[in-house]
Parts: C-alpha cells; sequence; structure tokens
C-alpha cells in the first residue's frame, strides 16, 4: 500500500459518487461517468499511486486531467465536423441547456472545475484547493477569469 491509507479500489469506492458529480460538471451528464472511468484507468495504470500523500486530490486531478484530454478531443473532432461540412458554414446545432450552464461551458477546464466546485458543490476556495490538489492562488485566480467570463458571456 502507498503512502496514504486507501488502495486504488478502496478510493475509487469511498470518492466515486464525489468524482462523478465533478466530472458531471465538467463535461455534463452524458460524459461525466465515462470521463471517471477513463480517469480510473489511467490511474490503476499508474505507478505513482506508491508515493501518493492524498488520494481525494490525486483522483480528482486524475479526472480534471482527462476532462481537459476530453475537450482537446471533442474539440478537434468539431473543426473535423466543420470541414466535413458541405455548406461550407458552421453550423451549430441548438442549445438545450438553459443560458447559465452553456456559458459555464465555455470556460476553461480549470476555471468550469473550480467554478462547479465553489458554486455547485459549495467548497471555499482553500477546500477547492486541497481537492483538486493545487495552490489556492491557482484557484482564486481561475475563480476570477471564470466569474468574468461568466459575466460577459451572459450580459452579451
Amino acid at each position: 500500500m502507498g503512502v496514504g491509507s486507501l488502495t486504488r479500489a478502496e478510493a475509487y469506492g469511498k470518492y466515486s459518487d464525489d468524482l462523478v458529480r465533478f466530472a458531471t460538471g465538467l463535461v455534463g451528464p452524458s460524459d461525466g461517468p465515462d470521463l471517471v472511468s477513463g480517469a480510473m484507468v489511467n490511474v490503476l495504470a499508474s505507478r505513482s499511486w506508491e508515493t501518493v500523500q492524498n488520494e481525494r486530490a490525486y483522483l480528482y486531478a486524475a479526472v480534471l486531467n482527462e476532462a481537459r484530454r476530453h475537450h482537446r478531443l471533442t474539440m478537434r473532432r468539431r473543426v473535423g465536423e466543420v470541414r466535413a461540412s458541405t455548406s461550407g458554414e458552421a453550423s451549430v446545432p441548438p442549445e438545450v441547456r438553459p443560458d447559465v450552464l452553456g456559458a459555464v461551458g465555455r470556460l476553461s477546464v480549470c476555471q468550469r472545475a473550480v467554478v462547479f466546485l465553489t458554486y455547485w458543490e459549495d467548497l471555499t476556495p482553500a477546500e477547492t484547493a486541497r481537492r483538486l490538489g493545487v495552490s489556492p492562488g491557482t484557484v482564486y485566480r481561475n475563480l476570477a477569469r471564470g466569474e468574468a467570463r461568466l459575466r460577459r458571456l451572459l450580459h452579451d
């Protein structure tokens, strides 16, 4: 067993509901559970678990990294779809989400993570920093940038 007190399976069992909720906030309800599964595959294959001191932060970071990968792949796919369209114009499917969720979806993955944990999970910036395994300054910076972008997006 690693520096922490939990095995990978125990940590997943303990935090899986929170991780799925977090992932859902990052990528939406249809991809959230799959995102956690992908992150867990990476965690299971990783040798670094043996040195992990904060299992929860490690798992949240794995989900956040998987969300970044998901976002990059989604953007590549969308660019390919636009290029392949015969009309030559990019068509955007109508949003079925409320304006706020659409605006949150336009934030960077890091901004979305801190906004989700701060407002949906009601965590303080210090708790968010611990959960993500980043500094409080990183949380404050991403939260401020995310809030400013949301204000711009929602007022346009």
